[in-house]
């Protein structure tokens, strides 16, 4: 009786340490599962990180290399838009071109005027003013403002003095630029001949720095019409005055102003132009529209 006793007690002993043991092993099982399921997601995340990283840098890549791409010398079908700029089109389109700047007595409230109105322009700057207000410069270019080229000094001797000149002044202008924006990869793209690039005493070295110009991918742009705001116009009305005579009915205007320190006239008629531009059926356009960039 007494053994029998003994064995059961061994027995129900062994049955608790089995039933122990099986609830352990149960309990591993889950902690495993649990741990393995983490695992799984610790490694599900990371793959989807790596998938997103990998679309982000390839993404990233695509813009740099178009961005870079986007100042790359003009091409010949680019330079032919730009040289057709002034034909007549289905619709009608108008550039606003501003000269000479930037100020910071004028150039800022003529932006103001711009981002109210939702209008982007075009600014051909000077490389000495440019270098005197980076921050005006750097402005026109954060709002979406064609950033053109008007060289470096505005001296007829110098800048006329040979083709090479030229284009030396543009390199400068363009260097300078540059380094206002915070964008090395920037090229103007487009020159404005101070004094405009025919006519004159220069002319025919005109005509010979056009081609060395476009020989570097490089267009040049005049106007088709102008307020005379730095051509004898003292007053709101003279402006104005040549404003309608020039404009008439061209269906594409490309109209010069100048935004330098003494042009403060001309942001005052800016808004009337601007009426009239829109009152006539104008789309307001620059020279990012034309090249396609």
């Amino acid at each position: 009786m007494y053994d029998l006793i003994i064995r059961n007690r061994k027995l129900n002993k062994m049955k608790v340490l089995l039933v122990v043991l099986i609830v352990i092993l149960i309990i591993l099982i889950i902690l495993t599962s649990v741990r393995m399921v983490k695992m799984y997601e610790v490694s599900k995340t990371i793959n989807e990180y790596n998938i997103w990283l990998d679309k982000f840098n390839k993404e990233k890549a695509k813009k740099e290399e178009a961005e870079a791409n986007r100042f790359n010398p003009l091409t010949e079908n680019e330079l032919t838009q730009i040289s057709n700029i002034y034909k007549s089109q289905d619709g009608k389109r108008v550039f606003l071109t501003f000269d000479d700047g930037p100020s910071t007595s004028v150039t800022p409230y003529i932006l103001d005027l711009l981002k109210q109105e939702n209008i982007k322009a075009t600014f051909f700057v000077l490389g000495v003013k440019a270098e005197a207000n980076p921050d005006v410069l750097k402005r026109e270019y954060e709002e979406g403002h064609f950033i053109g080229n008007h060289g470096y000094s505005h001296k007829y001797k110098e800048i006329y003095s040979s083709s090479q000149a030229v284009l030396d002044e543009y390199n400068k202008a363009n260097q300078i630029i540059r380094d206002a924006i915070g964008n090395q990869n920037y090229n103007s793209l487009v020159f404005r001949f101070p004094g405009g690039s025919s006519g004159g005493p220069y002319h025919d070295l005109k005509q010979q720095a056009k081609e060395l110009l476009k020989q570097n991918g490089i267009a040049s742009l005049d106007w088709n019409a102008l307020t005379n705001d730095a051509a004898g116009a003292s007053s709101k009305e003279k402006i104005m005055q040549s404003f309608y005579d020039t404009v008439e009915e061209k269906n594409s205007v490309v109209l010069l102003m100048h935004d330098a320190a003494d042009k403060i006239l001309t942001y005052e008629c800016l808004p009337e132009m601007i009426k009239y531009f829109r009152d006539n059926g104008y789309t307001f356009q620059n020279l990012y529209d034309v090249i396609g960039r």
